[in-house]
Order: C-alpha cells, then structure tokens, then sequence
C-alpha cells in the first residue's frame, strides 16, 4: 500500500506557473509505481492530466495542456511533480495524483489507478 500527499497547490493569475508535489510513503520502492496527475472541477468529472512509467523513462499527456505542463519524478525523495506553465481560469480544479502498481506503462484512465492522494486546490484567475 501507498500513500499520497500533494501539495503545491494556491492561487495564481492566468499566466502564471506553478508546480504540484505528490510525496509517496509505503513499504515498496517508488519505481514499482506508474504515477498519474488528474483534475476535477465542480460539476465535472475525473479528467487526466498526464501519466509517467515507474523509471520516468515514459510520459503521456491529455491533449488540452498543449505543451504547457510537464510531469516528472524523483524516485530518491519518493515525489512526482507537475510544473504547470501558461495557466488559464480554465484550469482551476482540484488536482489529485494517483499511483498504479505496476511500473511498465502509462495509464489514463482512472479506475487504471489503485491508490489516490486527497487532492490540492489550483485556482487561476483571469
């Protein structure tokens, strides 16, 4: 089992960037793990962000984030990362990462995912 906290999350103009942490803890490497970011906002449902294999070496990304945002991990420090560029209002969600146990692919969808964070607030103001 794992755990997973986010954090990172705030307020910011459109325009602005802003980097999401999701800090694993349990009793198995962080490798073993494919890692995923999702968002929702109110009234919406789960939507994928982007997705990283266990060794980093694969990365998969929704279409709306036209290059904008990157995902990356540190299997040292037990972290995957989001760094947002050029965000829009239209980002504002709460953002959630999710890990997969299982390391070789990248997985989109969100019943794929057997362990979920609580989540980080992003707010972009026009």
């Amino acid at each position: 089992q794992v755990q997973l906290v986010e954090s990172g999350g705030g307020l910011v103009q459109a325009g602005g960037s802003l980097r999401l942490s999701c800090a694993a803890s349990g009793r198995r490497t962080f490798s073993d793990y494919a890692m995923g970011w999702f968002r929702q906002a109110p009234g919406k449902e789960r939507e994928f962000v982007a997705a990283i294999t266990g060794t980093g070496t694969m990365k998969y990304y929704a279409d709306f984030q036209k290059g904008r945002f990157t995902i990356s991990r540190d299997n040292a420090k037990f972290t995957v990362y989001l760094q947002m560029n050029s965000l829009k209002p239209e980002d504002t969600a709460v953002y959630y990462c999710a890990a997969h146990s299982g390391r070789s692919s990248v997985y989109r969808r969100p019943y794929e995912y057997d362990y979920w964070g609580q989540g980080t607030q992003v707010t972009v103001s026009s």
